[in-house]
């Protein structure tokens, strides 16, 4: 069944939601910037074993907030931003449950299967999630790497998919178009990742609402999970509590 997945997103060594497709190096469009710290957050997840969420760092410095979450709930949260074969054992032995990956696996927009093989080998497949975070193209849409800004060669398709499966115990999907607007999903990569995926996919971007939850479900037959970020009342937002998502998992279980 469809579950919430929780986030701590952190831009600059603060708490943040951001618009995703504005960031770059200069900065980003934010949406909100907690008062609070990342071990705060990750001790509301823990508290209702919100499993599954993940830690990202958007840029640098941000090692010290990660590290604080991560230490908070130990193996109860993911961490991806900067993850490479050389610090991938670092970030699970700081308590990550596992590392999440994009940019380090291309070369020149290139997917590089050496890389994502050493990674595997190092780590075991089973501590890994493949950030597959895209933008649309005519017709259907490519993998996106530093920090969205750059579109490689890699489609995602069921071809993709299903030879990316056998290297990782999950994939996490960001929308970078839709990333931070509050829009509403994009349904089709919805659809498009129910149809191929074969192991468990969080979705996440443009989600708003309760009412989105029970759509990702409908659309996925309740294969894929569905991260919230902006909407949520926790990070400023208006359309959606973080008591009204634990209530929805607690349903689902």
């Amino acid at each position: 069944m469809t579950r919430f997945r929780p986030c701590i997103d952190l831009h600059q060594g603060k708490v943040k939601q951001i618009v995703g497709a504005s960031l770059n190096d200069q900065g980003a469009i934010t949406n909100f910037v907690s008062e609070f710290d990342a071990a705060h957050f990750a001790a509301l997840y823990q508290q209702d074993q919100l499993h599954g969420g993940h830690v990202i760092a958007l840029g640098p410095n941000n090692e010290t907030q990660a590290k604080l979450a991560l230490a908070t709930w130990p193996k109860g949260l993911q961490f991806g931003g900067g993850v490479t074969l050389e610090n991938a054992q670092h970030w699970l032995d700081a308590g990550a449950s596992h590392v999440i990956v994009t940019s380090y696996l291309f070369e020149n927009q290139q997917f590089c299967w050496s890389k994502l093989e050493a990674l595997v080998e190092r780590i075991g497949k089973d501590s890994l999630v493949l950030d597959l975070s895209c933008r649309s193209i005519d017709g259907g849409w490519r993998i996106a790497t530093n920090r969205w800004q750059t579109l490689t060669d890699t489609i995602i398709d069921g071809k993709t998919l299903h030879k990316l499966a056998d290297f990782c115990a999950e994939f996490l999907v960001h929308s970078a178009d839709v990333e931070g607007l509050q829009g509403g999903i994009d349904h089709k990569l919805v659809e498009k990742l129910t149809e191929y995926a074969d192991i468990p996919v969080t979705y996440a971007g443009g989600a708003r609402s309760l009412a989105d939850l029970e759509y990702v479900q409908q659309l996925s037959a309740g294969k894929i999970d569905l991260t919230i970020g902006s909407a949520l009342d926790i990070f400023g937002g208006k359309g959606i509590t973080l008591e009204q998502c634990i209530h929805w998992n607690n349903q689902q279980q």
